[in-house]
């Protein structure tokens, strides 16, 4: 009985007019599996499915598999996930949280004077942990949905200090957010705040630029290394060129980027134009870029800032 009753289900899935005739990639593999005769021809790994073939994907002939398939994977997930939009959050791995600044700056007590300035530096910045913090709890406490998908889904770099705060924000909140890790030559994982699903880890920069900025609506930016430097200049420079419409960029830490980047001199030798600068707008805490994001969006109640071009509602 139970045999003719498998032999009438595969029947009606071969009239079924919307199955598929060519089995799954997967099927086909355990297809092969089952029927393979242990011989010198099929040990050997030309024999291998291609897709199963860990040594030929690798091959410097398939990097541009490897692009596309970065590109796809983080891609199709986040569709799945109902992810419209994300607020990206940049920023330092080396600031401390408030909670941690006592600590090292009695630790840094008996340390030589240059190495102690530099953990009161970064002791300094510590508030920019609390406001990296406020920022993405705030947002995700909004819960904007539009379109049937989440929009300002918080989105980080996945790893500690900055991009840390961001993940916690949102995890507080009781929402997901987005962690882009990279492989690095040193130990480097993601924040225990990253929502597993949303994890994604990258071989390739470029791709994890790409995906940083492909959903994004706005983009918050605390005082940082290279890796910050380079993803606020590439995103400039992108919106500066009109590759990419424009965008709220929240510049956090006035103090600390006018010290280390004159901005006006490099307006002054006419590398930028003055107008360039207006690009991004300058912040110090979370309610000032909540407000900004929400004036150019008008949204939350707020109505555009005729200063501000790009909106889409005064563009």
């Amino acid at each position: 009985m139970a045999l003719a009753m498998n032999d009438e289900h595969e029947a009606r899935g071969e009239r079924d007019l919307a199955d598929r005739k060519f089995y799954p990639a997967d099927e086909e593999a355990a297809f092969s599996d089952a029927a393979m005769p242990q011989t010198p021809q099929t040990r050997h790994p030309a024999y291998k499915l291609a897709f199963r073939d860990t040594d030929f994907l690798l091959r410097d002939e398939l990097r541009p598999v490897r692009f596309q398939l970065e590109l796809l994977k983080p891609e199709m997930l986040l569709d799945e996930a109902g992810v419209g939009s994300t607020l990206v959050m940049y920023g330092s791995a080396r600031i401390p949280p408030p909670e941690a600044v006592d600590e090292a700056l009695a630790g840094a007590k008996d340390l030589p004077d240059g190495e102690r300035r530099v953990v009161e530096n970064l002791a300094k910045k510590a508030k920019y942990y609390g406001e990296a913090y406020k920022l993405a709890k705030m947002v995700s406490e909004k819960s904007i949905i539009e379109s049937g998908k989440r929009q300002f889904v918080i989105c980080s770099g996945g790893g500690p200090s900055i991009m840390e705060a961001a993940n916690k924000g949102a995890s507080d909140a009781g929402a997901e957010s987005v962690g882009l890790n990279i492989v690095l030559p040193h130990e480097q994982a993601p924040n225990p705040y990253v929502t597993p699903y949303l994890s994604f880890q990258f071989h390739y920069f470029a791709l994890r630029k790409m995906h940083f900025l492909l959903r994004a609506k706005a983009v918050a930016v605390f005082p940082g290394g290279f890796g910050t430097f380079d993803e606020f200049f590439e995103l400039l420079t992108l919106i500066q060129t009109g590759k990419m419409k424009p965008m709220p960029i929240l510049l956090f830490g006035k103090d600390f980027w006018n010290r280390v980047i004159d901005f006006e001199a490099l307006a002054d030798e006419g590398t930028i134009g003055h107008k360039d600068l207006e690009l991004f707008r300058w912040c110090e805490t979370a309610d000032e870029a909540w407000e900004k994001i929400a004036r150019f969006y008008q949204i939350d109640g707020y109505e555009a800032d005729p200063s501000e071009e790009g909106s889409p509602r005064t563009a």
